[in-house]
């Protein structure tokens, strides 16, 4: 019987389905009326359209379409359920799985139906949002680990775990606060943030928590809560009676009274705590509830059953009454507080042993208390637990640890396919386990319940806990019990196991234990050496055998070296392990020059010293060793206390006996066993045969000699003496040094040894900022701050010392000469050359620098003789001479030579005496010498090393002064002359140490110790400031004179010291260094140099000579525009600094120096140090003596600004301040400049034009040439050259800088000519005032701005113009922001220009049009009434259509009562914008530029005599157009049209000062008010008002015209007035203007909106919102238009000002809401959403008015035309919900109006089924097929056009309405068909005639 009823159901259904299609494909078809209505309920139900009251009705009854309902209700339900059998026949396996993953969350229990399963969590269907309720199962330092329902684990952030205003509180007071406020076993309420998939196992995922009140409170609020609710709160703050509690809300708090909190008293309360509470009152006046933490009153307290509870005041942990519903497979359904379901599942009934018969423990409305466990709130899926635990708010207590087994585990309940109950018998108390199906044996269990049953012992092992269960998991596999490793605490170091490879990645391999514990094993741990592919030996599921290295914190780390696995030394795995003597194995870490760090197990490490690794000397340990590399090692001395290990890679150490080993400062010979680098290797002449080792450095002493001796040595060379600098085990650093060798017995140690004030030898060691290391014996190091190792602070440290460099220490020796070679006979040739003694040597070969002489007795011995000691002779080759001798090079065998008198006549008369005497005269000479005394000495040779100088005071005796030191080796050498003079120190005298030479020291390199007589001459000479002093000129530099004068005194002469006006380019250039000059001082010694400043300046020296302290104590007088002269000391990227005085300094800044661009960019080429600069002062700085200087002169401003000044420094002493910064800077001033920033669009350029000063470009000054994209070629950090236009000051004292770079203004010629482009002519000019335009002026510009009415260009940099839409261009413009873009270059011409008001107008229109001249194009005489002419619609508006004649700039108006023969409803329905029509000139008035146009066919063509009576025409009107575009609304508003003739062309009175208000308006950027919100409501009264008196009938003509005439007359001198309001107007352009306009016009919004984008414009923000302020105070009340408009500016200025923009405007839009009609306060602010393209806030908006203005037909119109401008595809819900909203009389204005929107903007089809459907309700209305007819012809799809037309034409309307229907089908064939469709609708049009007669 069932299957027959449903066979009939089905039958019935399809017959039903059947009879839909069909009746649904005709609907374009016409047929008679019956089919029409048939076919209205077709369409209604495809398109979803709803029923219209009138029309086609459907042909089924209410009944029928009720019965058909329901048998496809049936059939659906069939179909589904034979589906779900045929799913659960085909994988009945995957069916029983689903439950336990997936549970109902997702399931049946979205259609109503009892589900089958409880609601379980999963790991598959957790999602975010979810409230759960866990365990705290680990504090750790930044996060949280909850234990969740099912056994999930979850992490909580620190800064997730409290709301932000409590944790701020925390933290700032407790580091580590989560360890105080949370423990583990606390039950806490969670919800779920996000889940993430686990980078390291695949199929797990993250569950990341937070604890933070204020989301699971997020629907509390205080009226929610009832007394005996059980909250949770943070504790805020504590009290004296209490603590203040904080719910994450900021509606209300809580207070705990201490009293009533009951917890134990050992438990201290913290703030940040969590703590539960039982609400006792609440104090809603106080916004406070007071609790109870009353423990048993908190467990007992049920949550009541209030009404109408949401599902949102669910919170997990909530004690509830519930009754059983139902059981379930797994668990058993409970309903709650009326509304609510939940469900248990078997884990969380109340017996912790639930057996097979568990369900009979819960009959049907059984009534039990239960918790919330978790809550979906996506799925209203609710978890309950019924543990006795739980419910008693307490986590269930840990009797088992993982890992434990019991042998004795009894089993419970078996379930079917899923797994097994046991009962643990774990003390104090059992503990339930449950052993899941897969971890019951090796091997697959499928039919568990034969092989456990119920009561039987098992023997298992604890896997792991679920804390908020109390459920243990367990594993009866006998892989379990067998493996070495089950759980973490099972791990040790050193272990080896077996272990399967998971995973591989780049940072090694994870492998898994056979217990299932996971490690790492890093990528240096996976082979013995470096593998590039790990993955081709370890391959994922191979198991190999491993060995622990390390477990800590639950990370355990393997390796796989087979050193390692198969060693059997003991391990260290601690410091305290490490004994001294083990012998073990480790693997090296770190490799450094001294030894290199060995790994053990657990991260012990220690350290091998280079000496125990068995390297030779030389050895690199990198070329021996590699890091990861496993060694065997012996620990040598271990620390555990400080963590250190000493190891040894040697095994036993090699023994030497005491007397073999080689001491520490002892001298030892050996021979070159090798060369390395960096090293020279020795074999030590010693019983132990040990090597030694000589870095390159240690050599020689010095540098170069080192490297030399490094070039020639030889494996087998024998060094005779060798240093021991070091030891190292047995390894020994050698030195070859002679001055350590020479001191070996002075080379201290040890500390012990040094003394205070000797010297030491030794060598620099290392190198620091700070200063040098000096090594001596071993370790013993030095250290010499930088004060301390040289003279020159300012010096390189690192330029004047090399480590390994030979130095002595606090020493007053000098370094002694050696000697080369060997003491054979090869150096007697010496004994005959004396220094001193007279020679007979033969002139040979004269070169450049002197004159080469030969000995006839030394063959191979040469001399040498310089320019400078011929003494003036002229000498003859092959000549023989007597010549003293100077100096021996015993390397070079050569022989400096002189010829002065004073040494050969001083040697020969010291031979013509006996040789006793000879040697009392040297006796007495050297006598005369005192060691330490400072001598007077002449330069005579200039060797590389040392000086040959002679001391005329001391009988010429010749000494030898070394240039450099060990200490100034690297240091720059000083330069020095033949002849020069200088001071020296007797160091040593003459001795066979010396090999009898006088050894000096010169004073600039070394300090001396100054004899009594020298400390006597330097008391006697006492020099003053203005002493004149004889000095000697010693050296020269850039800026400074160095002199000597008196006895070791020494000065400079700075460079402004040289000559009285610094103009000489180098003053410096006429001295020579030895000169002798007369200086005077003029300044003591500053205690740095210890120079004394002299001057040598004409002026000055021809003083009186008491200058005294007046020259000392310079005064510093200068004053603002002085001229003054320095010299150029320091030059970087931005200043020259200058030198005036000694004293006083001048900056120049790099844009102060020139105006070329090339000039600029070689400012550091072109102001050298030394060079001389003159220039005015800008400023003045007495304190730092600091000037700031300008190439320029300052001119007028500047002398009155330094009256000023002068005036003010007088007063108050004080340094001048900077506000003189900008007095150098004049209108007309040509100045270089640097490009600072290009400003976006048209902003132009921000050019610096000093150090801190700024001017801008505009964007017509940047070139001459009119270009189309001015700023190309220039870019940030440009030098240009730039004029200033203009220099304005603000109120606020600021100064505004106009600048232009136009190479045609005067003075702006470059210097070369052809830099200036050729380009340049008159057509660069610019208008710089608006008297210099004139009409038909042509000129250029670039768009400023554009709007709907057209856009603003400007001309100049202050003159802009207006272009009106009209005027933009000959042709149509559709979208003037695309094809006008801000910038955009365009050419017109001037229209008008009103002076007083300062408005220009401007046309783009071409002057000829096709080759026509400009006064056949504007000459009215051509047109003549009746002509026939075409055109293009300018514009359409509700009165009639602007048409722009072709060929032409005119522009007639065609009225809407002659558009067409019959009445038009709706204008901008039929006509478009730019459509081509043809019209008739019905009458012209030159004088006033007016053509009157009409479009009507009975102009143009007889019309078809249809001889038919008129009827009366429906009265179903539609309603204007509510949705138009932006450009004819603002266009609507014009009062007056001008076109390039001037022709004007009125409309009516009333709203030319709209026109001119909004005109202004638009040229407000920041307020952007549009008119669509200002006038609207006037231009709507304008326009009604208009077809008011056009639709009147019946009127007397005559009256009519008289009454037509009069308003007209009116309208005119309105205007007129308006206009001359207009021109008398001057624009205001400060404060005080603005308030006299407001003053007088305190009602007008445009004058008030003007004063608020003046301030705008000022950067003044905050004044322009306390004008908007004041305005609204200030408006009359009955002015609500006017107010709107200022609510509308306000609105804009916060959306572009606000801080937030959106806050503001919100705020500003509720007060607006108390003053004015809301909903056009609604649509202004969505009007700005929209201008704005903020679309969400705009769709925010919408929602909003939906539901307070429903009824409002504009409103849902703006809604759809959002959706369709977004593109977006939710139009047919809107128009659905807009049609149950609107009241019945605005459907048909709605749904056409949308209709239309869906054709323009959207898809057509959906706006045909709208006209359908409307049609069907609305046949006769000959509108709404005009309108459907209109938007297809726009469409132009000729086919679906000619279809529709036949379907109106064969309706059966009225015969008026039919004659229109047919005139617009003969008026389309005839614009696109051709003679045989036009005959066809003709005849057709006859036939409906003639059946009409009939």
């Amino acid at each position: 019987m069932a299957a027959s009823s449903k066979k009939f159901q089905k039958k019935k259904s399809n017959e039903g389905k059947r009879k839909f299609n069909k009746a649904s494909k005709k609907q374009f078809k016409t047929k008679k009326d019956g089919a029409v209505k048939s076919e209205a309920v077709a369409l209604q139900l495809e398109d979803d359209v709803p029923d219209f009251p009138r029309g086609g009705g459907s042909s089924l009854s209410k009944h029928e379409r009720d019965e058909i309902r329901a048998e496809v209700d049936a059939e659906f339900e069939a179909e589904e359920l034979a589906l779900k059998k045929n799913k659960r026949k085909k994988s009945q396996k995957k069916i029983q799985a689903m439950p336990d993953d997936l549970g109902s969350l997702f399931g049946d229990g979205i259609t109503g139906k009892l589900p089958r399963y409880a609601n379980k969590i999963t790991l598959k269907n957790i999602s975010p949002g979810m409230k759960l309720w866990g365990v705290v199962a680990e504090v750790n330092e930044k996060d949280l680990v909850i234990s969740l329902p099912g056994g999930l684990r979850g992490l909580v952030r620190a800064g997730d775990a409290l709301d932000p205003v409590v944790s701020n509180k925390v933290e700032n007071n407790e580091g580590d606060f989560l360890k105080n406020i949370f423990y583990p076993g606390q039950l806490v309420s969670c919800i779920v943030l996000q889940l993430d998939d686990d980078k390291k196992e695949t199929g797990k995922r993250k569950i990341w928590l937070s604890l933070r009140l204020s989301f699971l409170h997020k629907g509390f609020t205080l009226d929610a809560v009832q007394e005996g609710m059980v909250l949770t709160g943070y504790v805020i703050s504590i009290e004296d009676h209490g603590y203040m509690l904080h719910f994450g809300l900021s509606s209300f708090t809580g207070f705990l009274r201490k009293d009533g909190h009951a917890e134990s008293k050992d438990v201290e309360v913290r703030t940040g705590q969590f703590l539960q509470g039982v609400i006792k009152s609440i104090d809603k006046t106080r916004k406070v509830v007071n609790l109870s933490s009353d423990p048993d009153t908190v467990s007992k307290c049920v949550t009541k059953d209030l009404k109408g509870i949401s599902i949102d005041l669910l919170i997990p942990g909530m004690l509830i009454n519930a009754s059983v519903r139902s059981t379930l497979e797994n668990g058993i359904m409970l309903s709650f507080l009326t509304y609510f379901t939940g469900t248990v599942d078997t884990c969380h009934l109340q017996n912790k042993f639930p057996n097979k018969n568990w369900k009979d423990d819960y009959n049907q409305n059984k009534k039990v208390n239960a918790r919330i466990l978790f809550i979906d709130p996506s799925t209203r899926a609710v978890g309950l637990t019924l543990n006795p635990h739980l419910v008693h708010n307490k986590a269930p207590p840990l009797h088992v640890n993982i890992g434990d087994i019991f042998d004795q585990s009894k089993v419970v309940r078996v379930d079917r396919g899923f797994g097994l109950l046991l009962e643990i018998p774990s003390k104090p108390v059992s503990t339930p386990a449950y052993v899941n199906v897969s971890d019951v044996a090796e091997e697959e269990v499928r039919k568990l319940e034969k092989k456990f049953k119920e009561g039987t012992q098992v023997r298992v092992r604890i896997l792991g806990f679920r804390h908020l269960e109390g459920l243990a998991t367990g594993i009866l596999k006998a892989s379990a019990f067998e493996g070495p490793v089950f759980t973490h605490s099972d791990v040790k170091p050193g272990m080896v196991v077996k272990a399967k490879v998971t995973s591989l990645d780049s940072f090694g391999a994870i492998v898994q234990f056979p217990g299932g514990v996971k490690a790492l094993c890093p990528t240096r741990h996976m082979s013995e050496f470096e593998i590039a592919k790990p993955g081709k030996k370890f391959k994922v599921g191979a198991e190999l055998v491993f060995r622990v290295l390390g477990c800590k914190s639950k990370r355990i780390t393997v390796t796989y070296k087979k050193t390692l696995v198969k060693s059997k030394l003991g391990i260290i795995s601690s410091y305290a392990e490490a004994t001294e003597g083990l012998v073990t194995h480790g693997w090296i870490t770190k490799i450094e020059k001294h030894g290199f760090f060995v790994r053990f197990y657990n991260g012990v490490q220690g350290f091998a010293p280079r000496s125990e690794l068995g390297l030779g000397p030389g050895d690199d340990p990198n070329s021996m060793y590699h890091v990861g590399q496993v060694v065997k090692c012996r620990v040598t001395g271990s620390s555990p206390a400080s963590r250190h290990i000493n190891l040894s890679l040697q095994m036993r150490p090699v023994r030497i006996s005491e007397d073999d080993m080689v001491k520490l400062g002892s001298i030892v010979s050996g021979v070159v066993e090798g060369l390395t680098p960096s090293a020279v290797v020795i074999n030590v002449n010693s019983k132990a045969h040990l090597k030694g080792m000589i870095s390159n450095e240690h050599l020689a002493d010095h540098h170069e000699r080192a490297a030399l001796l490094k070039s020639i040595l030889k494996p087998g060379y024998k060094f005779d003496q060798l240093l021991v600098l070091d030891i190292e085990g047995n390894n020994i650093v050698l030195s070859a040094k002679f001055s350590l060798i020479s001191s070996a017995e002075q080379l201290p140690s040890d500390i012990s040894q040094i003394r205070p004030n000797t010297v030491v030898h030794g060598y620099v060691c290392n190198l620091i900022e700070t200063g040098c290391f000096v090594r001596f014996l071993g370790r013993l190091t030095g250290f010499s701050p930088r004060s301390k190792a040289m003279d020159d602070h300012k010096a390189d440290l690192s330029g004047a010392f090399y480590i390994g460099q030979s130095v002595r220490c606090n020493i007053v020796d000098i370094a002694r000469l050696q000697s080369l070679g060997s003491d054979g006979s090869e150096l007697k040739w010496i004994e005959g050359f004396n220094i001193g003694s007279v020679i007979e040597a033969k002139i040979g070969e004269a070169k450049d620098i002197g004159v080469v002489v030969s000995f006839d007795k030394y063959n191979d011995v040469l001399g040498f003789i310089t320019h400078s000691q011929l003494g003036g002779l002229s000498l003859e080759t092959g000549s023989v001479v007597q010549a003293a001798v100077l100096d021996v090079d015993k390397a070079e065998r050569l022989v400096d030579l002189s010829l002065k008198p004073e040494f050969v006549e001083k040697s020969q008369e010291g031979s013509s005496k006996s040789q006793p005497h000879k040697k009392k005269r040297k006796r007495e000479a050297s006598k005369a010498l005192e060691l330490h005394q400072t001598v007077n000495a002449v330069v005579e040779i200039v060797k590389e090393h040392y000086l040959v100088i002679a001391i005329p005071e001391y009988n010429h005796a010749i000494g030898y002064a070394s240039i450099a030191d060990y200490n100034t080796q690297k240091l720059p050498q000083k330069q020095f002359l033949n002849g020069q003079r200088v001071i020296a120190t007797v160091m040593a005298l003459p001795s066979p140490e010396t090999s009898g030479r006088l050894l000096l020291l010169l004073n600039s390199i070394g300090e001396v110790t100054e004899t009594s007589s020298s400390k006597r001459a330097k008391k006697k000479s006492s020099y003053n400031v203005g002493s004149l002093v004889p000095a000697e000129v010693t050296e020269i530099m850039p800026l400074e004179l160095r002199l000597k004068f008196g006895i070791g005194f020494c000065g400079r002469v700075h460079i402004t010291e040289v000559n009285d006006n610094n103009v000489l380019e180098k003053p410096f250039g006429n001295f020579k260094v030895g000169q002798t000059i007369t200086a005077r001082i003029v300044g003591k010694p500053n205690q740095k140099g210890h120079l004394w400043d002299l001057s040598i300046k004409p002026a000055m020296l021809a003083d009186a000579g008491e200058i005294g302290v007046k020259t000392a104590l310079e005064e510093f007088d200068f004053s603002t525009g002085q001229l003054v002269t320095g010299y150029v000391y320091k030059v970087d990227s931005e200043w020259a600094w200058l030198t005036i005085s000694r004293h006083v300094k001048a900056r120049l800044f790099i844009l102060d120096t020139g105006c070329e661009p090339n000039e600029l960019q070689q400012f550091q080429e072109r102001f050298k140090v030394g060079k001389p600069v003159s220039g005015h002062i800008l400023n003045v700085n007495k304190d730092k003596k600091l000037l700031r200087i300008v190439r320029h002169p300052l001119g007028a401003l500047s002398t009155r600004n330094a009256g000023d000044e002068d005036k003010r420094k007088g007063e108050s002493g004080n340094n001048i301040s900077d506000e003189s910064v900008t007095a150098h800077i004049h209108e007309g001033d040509i100045l270089g400049g640097r490009i600072s920033k290009i400003l976006p669009g048209i902003g132009g350029l921000v050019v610096q034009i000093g150090p801190n000063n700024y001017g801008r470009v505009h964007f017509t000054e940047l070139k001459d040439a009119w270009e189309s994209d001015p700023l190309s070629g220039y870019h940030e950090g440009q030098f240009v050259k730039c004029k200033v236009l203009e220099v304005s000051h603000s109120t606020k004292g600021t100064i505004h800088i106009d600048l232009s770079l136009r190479l045609s203004l005067d003075g702006m010629i470059p210097k070369n000519p052809l830099e200036l482009a050729s380009d340049v002519d008159s057509t660069s000019k610019r208008a710089e005032k608006v008297e210099d335009l004139y009409p038909n002026m042509a000129v250029q510009g670039y768009v400023k701005n554009v709007i709907p009415k057209g856009c603003f260009i400007m001309l100049s940099r202050k003159v802009d113009a207006k272009i009106l839409m009209s005027n933009l261009s000959n042709g149509y413009v559709n979208d003037p922001k695309k094809e006008f873009p801000i910038g955009k270059l365009v050419s017109g011409r001037v229209l008008a220009v009103e002076p007083l008001s300062k408005r220009v107008e401007v046309t783009l229109k071409n002057s000829d049009t096709k080759g026509t001249s400009k006064s056949e194009i504007n000459d009215f005489s051509r047109l003549h009434v009746g002509d026939i002419v075409s055109g293009r619609i300018r514009r359409v508006e509700s009165y009639g259509l602007f048409v722009t004649l072709d060929h032409t700039n005119m522009v007639g108006l065609c009225h809407f009562s002659e558009l067409s023969d019959d009445h038009i409803e709706n204008i901008q329905t039929n006509y478009a914008a730019g459509e081509k029509v043809k019209a008739k000139i019905l009458k012209l008035d030159e004088e006033r530029h007016r053509i009157s146009l009409g479009m009507k066919n009975s102009y143009f063509t007889d019309d078809i005599d249809f001889q038919i009576t008129e009827q009366e025409e429906s009265d179903e009107d539609i309603e204007e157009t509510g949705v138009a575009d932006d450009d004819a609304d603002d266009e609507a508003r014009s009062i007056l049209l001008t076109d390039s003739t001037g022709m004007d062309i009125e409309y009516g009175s009333g709203v030319s000062d709209v026109l001119a208000q909004a005109e202004s308006r638009a040229s407000i950027p920041p307020l952007d008010v549009t008119l669509d919100d200002i006038e609207h409501s006037d231009m709507e009264n304008f326009i009604s008002q208009n077809q008011e008196n056009n639709e009147v009938t019946g009127v007397d003509e005559k009256s009519k015209r008289r009454a037509k005439k009069k308003a007209k007359e009116e309208r005119e001198r309105e205007i007129r007035a308006a206009e001359e309001r207009q021109l008398e107007k001057d624009v205001p352009r400060t404060t005080d203007e603005f308030e006299k306009l407001v003053r007088s016009s305190p009602n007008s919004s445009f004058v008030w909106i003007k004063y608020m984008a003046f301030m705008l414009n000022s950067a003044d923000i905050e004044k322009a919102r306390a004008i908007a302020e004041r305005a609204l105070r200030t408006i009359n009340i009955r002015e609500e238009t006017e107010k709107l408009n200022i609510w509308v500016a306000y609105f804009n200025l916060e959306n572009q000002y606000g801080n937030p923009p959106e806050e503001a405007v919100q705020k500003v839009f509720q007060r607006a809401l108390q003053y004015c009609d809301p909903k056009k306060v609604h649509f202004a602010l969505l009007g700005m959403y929209e201008r704005t393209e903020q679309h969400k806030l705009a769709e925010e908006l919408l929602d909003k008015m939906s539901k307070k203005f429903k009824h409002s037909c504009k409103l849902w119109l703006r809604r759809v035309q959002m959706l369709l401008m977004q593109q977006q595809d939710r139009v047919q819900p809107v128009v659905n919900r807009a049609l149950l909203c609107l009241p019945r009389h605005k459907h048909v204005k709605f749904i056409s109006q949308a209709a239309i929107l869906e054709f323009k903007s959207g898809v057509p089809d959906r706006g045909r089924s709208m006209f359908e459907g409307v049609l069907r309700e609305y046949p006769k209305r000959t509108d709404l097929w005009s309108i459907y007819l209109d938007q297809e012809i726009r469409l132009g799809d000729e086919d679906v056009i000619r279809a529709l037309f036949e379907r109106a034409i064969s309706l059966s309307l009225p015969p008026k309405k039919m004659k229109f229907l047919f005139k617009k089908y003969l008026n389309y064939e005839k614009s696109c068909g051709d003679e045989a469709r036009i005959e066809s609708v003709k005849r057709k049009a006859m036939d409906y005639v003639e059946s009409t007669l009939t």
